[in-house]
């Protein structure tokens, strides 16, 4: 738990809510935290640009945050995006260029307020993280350094929508969620008699967001587009980099590491798509101190020691039991002063019939047809820190794979950075997928998963241009697992295990295939670290931040996940379930505004062992918003299905202001398969 400072060196004032005039008349919605001598001694701003409603969506996480960089001398501000919150105008998409030429505008009004020295930084988790670097490839005068949390670099192969060509469910979740953060309304108290009017059209024109990124199944110029790694170049002011091991968003930060030429630093921690000062597996860290040093460098001028340390620091896990749910993951912290390191080297080891060796053992046809239900054990594409998301123990899904261990180890064996697996092999239909986990198997035979990445084969070559595979014929894999930080100890074993399903991250391809693996060309690759002395030392402050938002608990949350297996039908289930926030945490009421949310879904996804288009996926979603004398609600139902050919996809979103209906929306969307 964070410690919550109230002495800091500057007085606060919060201005809940002001406008920023746009040249098209448009007028975003900012809310911000304001050293109270500022008009008098103006002072830098730090930028957070996001769609999630600063008056009450991230209020929570806000207050504490924003309040502490202005309790040292900073003017924080929280600005909705156009379309989203208590903004004007409309939203058609995530990451669209109209979205990066208003930052341009926010920018620049910023730097000319009376209160603002004229540098401005701008930060984010997430969306905003994705959004401060396209911002940043922009290049606004202003902007003067960027520090960007749990982002991408590459909108294709690292997002919420495709992960090595293969349709990810959480695109369905994720495309769910937006249809209920989109048709919120703005507040009447800060938008004003005109509040209703706005609200209609924003559901009116509301797009179907899931459906719309399944239209793109290959990495186009629709992807390109956001993608920083385009042009690396593009960027020419320093960056901050945070990522997390149980994130969705990690193999980013190496990546930028390495291509980006200015000044740049990262951290890399055991957490989930969390700010780092809440961080969670734990060990968290004093973040918010780290991000004052970045700020007081860049937009202040004075000598910090943000760039005295290493490009890299990343915490180097143990092996813990594989367990659903850890608060904690134990291991330490280590550094690289660069990024590649020459403290990484490659560790080779062969597939063989007998598991991984450091010799080719000849040449072994092996086979592989996984159930459909293989991958009940993965957990969630995206860790967020709640109960029950992390994968468990994977003997429960290496049942059904191709698997290959490495004798007990006589010595530790530290991995950091991006396993390689170099495959030789064959498929008996047109288009198939691969999942290849590596895991840490425990002198008791639990297994945890240390990396995985799956892959739809076709995009053997190009997720741009792919081909369907040649039945029976041969072909040659490079595959980049997830980077990890890990050290498998003496006693243990590496394993690394092959199957043609990962249900329910990943959405079945059209028929069942057989995979044949050769093995003699077949090899594992760890980037393996040499241990250096000064491993374990804690280069980083306790968490703090500034005092919380007044909020009370309006109801107890309920978290449930579970996997059913009929006996009789064959039938498989993934339930989960959240009630007063998507993750189980309850109802908040906001007491400075008097606010209540409840967020409540459900997600059902089914399917059988032997068919893979019967898979289906459902949720199933209930918002309500508002205080005595304005409340609204909505819900959403949403589902998936396919055939050889094509997605189904429907959805239905209803609006209520108090227990009247106000809008109803249907779609109905049939998407052609690109070789998915």
């Amino acid at each position: 738990m964070s410690n919550v400072i109230t002495d800091m060196p500057h007085k606060v004032k919060v201005i809940e809510h002001f406008w920023i005039p746009l040249k098209d008349g448009t007028r975003l919605a900012a809310r911000m935290w304001l050293p109270e001598d500022a008009e008098k001694k103006p002072v830098p701003a730090v930028l957070e640009y996001i769609p999630y409603r600063k008056r009450d969506g991230t209020r929570g996480r806000d207050e504490p945050m924003h309040g502490y960089f202005a309790g040292h001398g900073y003017a924080a501000i929280r600005v909705d995006q156009r379309g989203s919150g208590d903004s004007d105008g409309l939203m058609h998409d995530e990451y669209a260029q109209q979205e990066q030429d208003d930052a341009l505008e926010v920018i620049d009004w910023i730097s000319r307020q009376s209160w603002c020295s004229g540098n401005v930084g701008m930060m984010g988790k997430s969306w905003g993280g994705f959004n401060c670097l396209q911002v940043a490839a922009l290049r606004p005068p202003a902007l003067k350094a960027i520090l960007s949390v749990c982002s991408t670099d590459d909108r294709y192969a690292d997002d919420v929508h495709y992960m090595g060509g293969c349709l990810l469910g959480d695109n369905h979740w994720w495309g769910d969620i937006m249809l209920a953060y989109q048709a919120r309304p703005a507040d009447p108290e800060t938008f004003g008699p005109a509040w209703r009017e706005n609200w209609l059209t924003r559901l009116k024109e509301m797009p179907f967001w899931p459906a719309e990124w399944m239209k793109n199944q290959r990495r186009n110029a629709y992807w390109k587009h956001g993608s920083i790694c385009e042009d690396w170049s593009a960027i020419q002011c320093p960056v901050f980099l945070i990522g997390g091991w149980v994130d969705s968003y990690t193999n980013a930060v190496p990546r930028m590491l390495e291509h980006l030429k200015v000044p740049r630093k990262a951290v890399l921690g055991p957490w989930a798509h969390l700010y780092p000062q809440d961080g969670s597996p734990a060990p968290a860290i004093g973040f918010l101190q780290e991000a004052v040093k970045w700020w007081d460098h860049w937009l202040k001028g004075k000598k910090t020691d943000t760039l005295d340390g290493p490009m890299l620091r990343a915490w180097l896990q143990d092996y813990t039991e594989p367990t659903t749910t850890r608060v904690a993951h134990p291991g330490r912290w280590v550094a690289e002063d660069n990024w590649p390191s020459a403290n990484i080297s490659e560790h080779r080891l062969h597939l063989t019939d007998r598991g991984l060796g450091a010799k080719a053992g000849g040449e072994t046809a092996l086979t592989i047809c996984s159930p459909q239900n293989t991958g009940t054990a993965c957990g969630e594409w995206m860790g967020v820190g709640c109960a029950g998301e992390l994968p468990g123990d994977q003997r429960f899904d290496d049942g059904n794979s191709l698997v290959f261990d490495t004798t007990v180890l006589d010595q530790q064996v530290d991995v950091l950075g991006a396993p390689v697996l170099e495959l030789d092999f064959a498929s008996d239909k047109p288009v198939a997928q691969l999942c290849a986990r590596l895991s840490d198997v425990a002198p008791d035979g639990k297994a945890l998963r240390v990396s995985y990445q799956v892959f739809n084969l076709t995009h053997r070559d190009s997720h741009e241009h792919p081909t369907a595979l040649e039945p029976g014929k041969r072909y040659k894999l490079r595959l980049k697992l997830n980077d990890c930080g890990h050290r498998f100890a003496p006693g243990h074993k590496i394993r690394i295990a092959l199957s043609t399903a990962y249900w329910p991250l990943i959405w079945p391809s059209p028929e069942r295939a057989t995979l044949t693996v050769f093995t003699d060309a077949s090899v594992l690759v760890l980037p393996q670290r040499q241990p250096r002395k000064n491993d374990g030392n804690d280069p980083f402050l306790k968490s703090e931040m500034a005092p919380l938002a007044p909020s009370s608990k309006v109801t107890e949350g309920k978290a449930e996940r579970y996997a059913t297996f009929d006996m009789m039908t064959g039938l498989s289930t993934y339930v989960t379930r959240g009630e007063g926030s998507v993750f189980g945490g309850g109802a908040t009421r906001y007491d400075e505004i008097g606010t209540v949310q409840n967020h409540s879904l459900t997600r059902y996804l089914t399917i059988k062992a032997d068919d893979p288009l019967s898979a289906r996926y459902k949720i199933d979603q209930s918002y309500e918003l508002g205080r005595p004398g304005w409340q609204v609600r909505i819900e959403t139902v949403t589902e998936l299905t396919s055939t050889k050919e094509h997605f189904i996809f429907t959805g239905r979103l209803d609006a209520y202001e108090g227990s009247t209906r106000v809008a109803s929306r249907n779609w109905h969307e049939t998407i052609k398969r690109d070789l998915l």
